[in-house]
């Protein structure tokens, strides 16, 4: 198993009564687990939904966890919760900037009335928090900060056009003189740009938490996670994430589908990372009122996340690079760490071989696992440089996969390229 870091696991601090909203998922059992290994006592709200849970409590979630299953927006439950409290980590979400137009009602319900139900609990009920750390995203960006190739102006372009992407021209391209912009670090500075109700969502949820730390006294902190991954993502999300389509994919020895021409820069960050940066905020009086990116800071194209996976999985196999495209997708962003550095003393310390690896070591142990203990944590997970391919029975997360596909290429959600006139 990666350990973020040398040394001691994860910071130490006087044991605290922690809470975390949506701490069932992914990211929050991770950090679940850090915080009990810091000696911190753990509460967990999460509502425990399928098709993300559909057994009820998971058993990677630690033993040693409170759990308290009910709904973000549920002020009775809030009340359960919420007394005693030291820190909370405010990770209850709807997941996924690839969420359709009509999740308008739950996004925007969950994220954002989610988030006003649990700050007026904290008024109403007279909790007041040693610090509110709220996991935000780096969707609010829209697209990353870039500068031209050709005039050197810094720029903020909008997202791309469909009828730009219909051409099979991928680059964005300058405002002003029409050259090809090239990615750079994106600051937090960076002017949002909302283009998807998720992203709208996680703007307010920010919002909310910095206005109410500024009118309360209470600190907060929002982290800016950019594209997370690691073991415990499941593929029954409605928005599962690129590396571990692509890992199932190769697992069962069929080529990852990229679309566009696979150029396309992303911040892969390792859920260890995450959880470092998480507790160093609760840590640091310096990110108190602050919003700070949370990323590896080293870019890294689909084609090459394709290509990683596949040495780890000893799959002599190359990404199927489709040329199709999903309308509203960025083409790049990744993190400028600038800030988390001098302000969390945060370092990204898992690589993305390192990452990568563990994921699909732990995809690969699923698929050869009976359904019924597929939510168990691997006891004994070993990174290693290769991982040996095993047989497979894995019908259930075959056919769930042949779903995946059939949205992914599907003609509403990705479109057709080249069209009937050639590319100039």
């Amino acid at each position: 198993m990666i350990q973020p870091g040398n040394g001691s696991k994860y910071p130490s601090h006087p044991s605290k009564q922690i809470l975390i909203t949506g701490g069932a998922g992914f990211i929050g059992s991770h950090l679940a687990d850090a915080l009990l290994a810091s000696g911190h006592r753990v509460r967990v709200l999460d509502s425990l939904l399928p098709p993300l849970h559909p057994n009820g409590r998971p058993e990677y979630l630690s033993g040693a966890a409170e759990l308290v299953r009910g709904d973000i927006r549920d002020p009775k439950r809030l009340r359960e919760v919420l007394p005693g409290v030291d820190i909370i980590f405010h990770l209850a979400a709807t997941n996924g900037a690839g969420q359709p137009m009509d999740a308008i009602s739950r996004s925007m319900s969950v994220n954002a009335q989610g988030t006003t139900a649990l700050l007026q609990a904290m008024l109403d009920f007279r909790v007041t928090p040693e610090k509110l750390i709220v996991a935000s995203s780096m969707s609010i960006y829209g697209e990353g900060q870039y500068v031209c190739s050709v005039c050197s102006r810094q720029a903020f372009p909008d997202i791309r056009a469909s009828a730009q992407l219909q051409l099979g021209r991928w680059e964005v391209r300058c405002a002003d003189c029409g050259g090809v912009l090239m990615p750079r670090p994106t600051h937090e500075a960076k002017p949002s740009a909302i283009h998807s109700i998720h992203a709208l969502s996680k703007r307010d949820q920010e919002d909310l938490c910095l206005l109410y730390g500024r009118t309360s006294g209470v600190p907060v902190t929002a982290l800016r996670l950019f594209n997370v991954y690691g073991t415990r993502q499941t593929l029954s999300s409605p928005n599962p994430s690129v590396a571990a389509l692509f890992a199932a994919r190769l697992i069962r020895d069929q080529a990852p589908l990229v679309l566009e021409d696979g150029a396309q820069i992303r911040d892969l960050v390792s859920v260890h990372d995450v959880v470092r940066a998480s507790l160093l905020a609760m840590e640091r009086s310096e990110s108190d009122g602050q919003v700070i990116n949370v990323g590896c800071g080293i870019p890294i194209t689909i084609r090459r996340i394709a290509q990683i996976l596949a040495a780890a999985l000893g799959k002599k196999i190359e990404p199927v690079i489709t040329q199709r495209f999903r309308a509203g997708d960025i083409r790049h962003c990744y993190a400028d760490q600038t800030k988390a550095r001098r302000l969390l003393r945060y370092e990204p310390r898992v690589s993305h071989d390192q990452g990568l690896c563990e994921l699909a070591e732990w995809l690969l142990q699923r698929q050869s696992e009976p359904q019924a203990s597929r939510d168990r944590v691997p006891k004994t997970p070993q990174l290693q440089t290769r991982v040996t391919a095993c047989s497979t029975n894995g019908n259930l997360m075959q056919a769930r996969l042949g779903r995946l596909d059939e949205r992914w290429l599907s003609e509403d959600y990705a479109q057709s390229w080249p069209p009937e006139t050639s590319v100039q």
